[in-house]
């Protein structure tokens, strides 16, 4: 149902092209000069709104043999300066979207779409640093930061003034219709007190074993327990457990900051409430954005940071009533 809406070009270029150019004034220009390692990449040099040279942005969206499945965001060349000469990114997009065909193109399921503006977020994050050494620049911040810039951009995704840029169907033009967008809203909390509850065990579970006493347990059972009981939910199953199954921490790189992910989507969440408060394209929280959070990449401490950008810390508030965690009056 949704798919026809979602034309892949569409998404690209009257999608996270214009709102980027929106927020932040940069415009993408597609490059043919460029040696690229295979036929379906693109590449884009991306310029200031007064026409500077910002950086380099390559996309690779189709799967083919040998290339690794998922979506990620990668950097070929950091920003830095040394001895006053500026280098620019050259940062990369990948997906595996479904390739097109002589009668029909690209088209990309709702969550492909939340997929591309994600990881869009961290290219915006690697292409608008402003630093001087490449170990702080861009995405080389603190692991429970470094999703602010990539989360945020999935909230412009259902917001109606944005869809109706680019979500049209790719036949017949028309647009996505308000009844479609506010059952999909309508979906989107289903299992979410759930779902917080089992993200906040894990990070629970996580610290519990990072902690002094995680090295001397003598009954896994006992201690998963006692590290989780402010989220049990339902009766334990004897000799089942958590921990003997949870590689990302112990293989994944998560050790002591599986919190991140639930971390992040609170700063994300609060940010963006900032925006919805000021309008979603509004220049002057976009401004505050890149100074404060897309240009200095690790610099300087993220809460500094943050609160420098939003004018306090942030707060639980938004997150709970995105996830539909509160009541509303008179409910």
């Amino acid at each position: 149902m949704l798919k026809p809406f979602f034309k892949l070009e569409s998404v690209i270029h009257d999608g996270i092209f214009a709102v980027a150019n929106k927020l932040y004034g940069i415009s993408f220009h597609e490059r043919n000069d460029i040696p690229l390692y295979h036929p379906d990449v693109k590449t884009f040099e991306v310029k200031s709104e007064n026409g500077e040279h910002v950086g380099i942005l390559y996309m690779d969206f189709h799967p083919r043999a040998g290339k690794r499945n998922g979506a990620w965001m990668t950097s070929f060349r950091g920003q830095k300066r040394i001895g006053g000469t500026e280098q620019r990114p050259h940062v990369m997009v990948v997906c595996n979207f479904t390739k097109p065909t002589p009668t029909k193109p690209s088209l990309l399921t709702l969550q492909e779409v939340t997929t591309l503006f994600h990881e869009f977020g961290h290219s915006l994050h690697g292409l608008l640093a402003n630093t001087v050494y490449p170990s702080l620049s861009g995405t080389s911040v603190f692991w429970d930061f470094v999703e602010l810039p990539s989360q945020i951009m999935e909230n412009w995704v259902l917001e109606k003034d944005c869809l109706d840029m680019f979500a049209k169907h790719y036949e017949t033009g028309e647009k996505i219709s308000d009844e479609l967008v506010q059952r999909i809203k309508d979906a989107s909390n289903f299992h979410e007190a759930r779902n917080t509850v089992r993200q906040l065990s894990l990070g629970f579970i996580d610290m519990a074993w990072h902690m002094d006493d995680g090295i001397n347990v003598e009954n896994l059972e006992e201690y998963e327990k006692a590290a989780t009981v402010k989220t049990r939910l339902l009766p334990e199953v004897d000799g089942v457990n958590t921990s003997c199954s949870f590689s990302h921490i112990f293989q994944g790189g998560y050790s002591s900051g599986y919190y991140s992910y639930k971390w992040a989507e609170v700063l994300d969440a609060d940010a963006f409430a900032y925006f919805k408060e000021n309008g979603i394209f509004n220049r002057e929280i976009a401004q505050k954005f890149y100074e404060n959070i897309l240009s200095k990449g690790g610099s300087e401490h993220p809460m500094e940071l943050y609160k420098r950008f939003r004018g306090r810390k942030p707060s639980i508030d938004a997150l709970l009533e995105r996830a539909g965690l509160t009541k509303k009056p008179n409910a």
